[in-house]
């Protein structure tokens, strides 16, 4: 296709950033999602760097957020501000960049700073996922900025504090944010290789409470009604709901004390992973069907908590003309793209429910991430920086996919 004057301006111009420079400040913030201070300082710095570009900047706090904690009590669960960019809200053309700040890592994890591997990669806590996306998405705006489309092109980013619990509590922000956009871009890494993410499966997350009644193990067990073993029996007919599209994965069970006592308490963690919304409702079937059986069976109180969090992201053919548009700006770069379904879940699963196109592998290149092993590979900063300034221009200038 080539690339005109004003592209190459806008790829010189984001490969100039200093993208490296701010990786390597930000994974030095513990910024785990239950690290509250860390993520006030990564907000911080966050609010600092995004100030270059123009727009209304505004560090939101977070929508409230219940969890059942390991005595079956449903508690409030604190979350760190968003932050929310949103630029020439009245511009013809409006997309919308969503990254997060927080980490899989808490605040007393080992894997605290960052170190250079001799092949050349970076190894720090977030350096992938996804503070190199950040960087990233900062470079192309900032490029997109200093060219003439800028004028017509209005756009939000929102860089939430809670992604790597499911995004409860920026989910109503992330909505908002979606409605009017022509496409979206998220800044999860793609795979070492450069491949991209395309559809997605959907999660569901439950916190299953089962109250039975205590007796004594030896002198009096039939009067019990063991909860244990309730929530065991909750678990396995959930676990055959498994198949056609739906994976269900019983994670744990919380509750139980002394040997010779018939636990009155259990709480059973489930995670449901449907391949559509026919997948959903056949997961809610069966979670009604198995908690009423249950409940029957073994004479026990049983309450359900939680929800379908994020909706399968299927490829429709809005999607598919984002990835090819991608593609052809890969293309143009010498960057061969490509992408492959994944039953992994992000914010782009949020967007596209909202009707929004997104791409959502747009960050670096890296890898081993959720581990002490976790790298980005720094030539990808510059890669992908083009990438998605040759992306968003191309919109920008065109109004359409």
């Amino acid at each position: 296709m080539g690339l005109t004057a004003t592209e190459t301006a806008a790829i010189e111009a984001a490969r100039a950033a200093p993208m490296l420079a701010q990786v390597e400040q930000w994974v030095a913030v513990n910024s785990g999602t239950r690290n509250l201070a860390g993520l006030a300082t990564m907000a911080g710095l966050l609010a600092d760097a995004f100030a270059v570009l123009p727009g209304d900047l505004a560090l939101v706090d977070p929508a409230p957020v219940e969890a059942v904690d390991g005595a079956g009590q449903v508690q409030p669960i604190a979350h760190g501000r968003h932050l929310h960019l949103d630029v020439r809200p009245d511009a013809p053309v409006r997309m919308l960049f969503t990254g997060h700040m927080d980490t899989v890592f808490a605040a007393d994890h080992a894997f605290q700073t960052a170190t250079w591997l001799p092949d050349g990669t970076l190894n720090g806590p977030g350096a992938a996922d996804m503070k190199g996306g950040i960087a990233v998405m900062l470079a192309a705006l900032q490029a997109i900025e200093a060219s003439p489309a800028a004028a017509d092109f209005g756009y939000e980013v929102i860089l939430n504090s809670d992604e790597e619990t499911g995004s409860l509590a920026s989910a109503p922000l992330i909505a908002k944010a979606a409605q009017g956009k022509v496409a979206a871009l998220t800044y999860e890494p793609a795979l070492p290789d450069g491949t991209l993410a395309g559809a997605r499966g959907g999660t569901g997350n439950f916190s299953i409470t089962v109250h039975g009644r205590s007796a004594h193990a030896g002198r009096n067990p039939e009067d019990g009604r063991n909860a244990i073993v309730a929530a065991a029996d909750l678990a396995l007919r959930l676990a055959a709901a498994r198949g056609d599209g739906l994976a269900v994965n019983p994670a744990r069970i919380e509750g139980g004390g002394p040997n010779n006592v018939v636990p009155d308490l259990a709480i059973l963690r489930v995670n449901f992973r449907p391949a559509s919304a026919q997948a959903i409702a056949r997961a809610r079937a069966a979670l009604e069907t198995a908690v009423a059986e249950v409940r029957a069976i073994h004479d026990v109180h049983i309450h359900v908590h939680g929800g379908f969090n994020r909706p399968p992201k299927p490829l429709d053919p809005a999607a598919e003309r984002l990835f090819g548009l991608v593609k052809q700006a890969g293309a143009d770069l010498d960057i061969g793209i490509a992408w492959k379904a994944t039953g992994g879940v992000c914010d782009g699963n949020n967007i596209a429910a909202c009707g929004v196109p997104v791409v959502d592998t747009m960050g670096v290149r890296g890898g081993a991430i959720h581990s002490a092993d976790e790298y980005l590979i720094p030539a990808s900063l510059l890669e992908r920086a083009a990438l998605s300034a040759l992306t968003i221009l191309r919109i920008a200038e065109r109004g359409r996919l």
